[in-house]
């Protein structure tokens, strides 16, 4: 099934789509907000490659200059053209995807993006292949900064291979961040073998919680859900198909820190945002549930504070503690003790027993 898979996946976005405005649902789609400076990148992308973006969220984080940055899936090369401006000339971009139409057309504006950005030479190079095979196309081990990836992880057939060699090719502290499409549920098989769910980035979708077990598999023990948004199919007849699954766009970022623990475990540690990060002066928000405002002490798990420490975020930091002393789960992480914690009579005197 596994080729079967990636022929449909090349005929829909090769093929039956020639634009955004082909798909019919409205999985793949731009976030409600997008900052300003990203606005700014996305005004000198040329038409021609906007025209055929099909991603589902926002790949872009925070201090990426200089970067070595591997994008999956990079269709037309929009998130490519974004991303090189962002990691400036001295940084670099490969995108890595299996249609030739949609390689034919990011190709096609490598020096028109160049100039437009005042390089003297592109920054960003495409590759042909498969996703699930990163070695096949020559990317060696450790060999990048930052992974990101746009609504295309659902597509391939391996997810787990797609994970292992994310793993593989980053370099430690590196981060894989990406937006994909999640189901609240296992999909069946007869409706992962329908093209049109597939292609539309529905029926490939991972159930979340199958999604986490794969992620801490490949090493990255502790995934981090930046945001998220259900999605509302805008499709009759592909919603009576999905019937009661429920859909989501979810952007995370997994780091490739060998020291994270399996829980958030509380050793009494703390760090202040000195607020030096050039596009979020205010705040920096790690993920979904931890913002830390500038100057402001705030108590952390030992992964999150490792997750700033040994990562290209440390030198916007200050850090307090180490982990020395356990103090047990951290509670603010929405977990405790799993056990009862008050005493009941069985209404004998005697302790109850199963």
């Amino acid at each position: 099934m596994a080729s079967t898979v990636e022929e449909n996946v090349r005929e829909y976005y090769g093929k039956t789509l020639e634009s955004s405005a082909d798909l019919q649902t409205n999985a793949c789609c731009d976030p409600g907000s997008i900052p300003e400076y990203i606005r700014k990148a996305l005004g000198k992308i040329h038409d021609e490659v906007q025209s055929r973006y099909y991603g589902c969220g926002l790949t872009v984080p925070h201090e990426i200059d200089g970067l070595a940055v591997l994008d999956l899936g990079s269709g037309s090369g929009r998130d490519c053209y974004v991303l090189s401006q962002l990691v400036g000339e001295k940084g670099r971009v490969v995108g890595i995807d299996m249609t030739e139409e949609q390689l034919a057309v990011a190709n096609k504006h490598l020096e028109y993006h160049a100039q437009t950005f005042g390089y003297g030479k592109s920054n960003v190079e495409f590759k042909k292949g498969n996703i699930e095979r990163l070695a096949e196309v020559g990317l060696e081990d450790d060999s990048f900064d930052l992974i990101v990836s746009n609504c295309v992880i659902n597509l391939a057939k391996d997810k787990k291979s797609v994970l292992d060699e994310a793993w593989r090719v980053l370099r430690t502290g590196g981060e894989l961040y990406f937006s994909d499409v999640y189901a609240d549920r296992r999909i069946p098989v007869e409706l992962q073998e329908d093209k049109v769910l597939y292609g539309e980035c529905l029926s490939g979708a991972l159930y979340w919680n199958d999604f986490l077990r794969l992620a801490k598999g490949a090493g990255f023990s502790d995934p981090r859900l930046v945001e998220s948004r259900p999605l509302e199919l805008g499709n009759i007849e592909l919603q009576k198909k999905a019937g009661h699954i429920g859909f989501y766009s979810a952007t995370y970022r997994l780091f490739k820190l060998p020291g994270l623990e399996d829980a958030c475990e509380d050793y009494g540690q703390a760090v202040v945002y000195k607020g030096t990060l050039a596009q979020s002066p205010e705040y920096f928000d790690l993920d979904d549930h931890h913002r830390f405002l500038k100057g402001k002490a705030h108590e952390v798990c030992a992964n999150s504070s490792l997750m700033l420490s040994g990562t290209r975020f440390k030198k916007h930091f200050e850090f307090v503690g180490e982990p020395s002393k356990h103090y047990g789960i951290f509670k603010d992480c929405g977990v405790d003790v799993p056990f009862q914690t008050t005493t009941q009579s069985s209404g004998n005197g005697n302790a109850s027993c199963c």
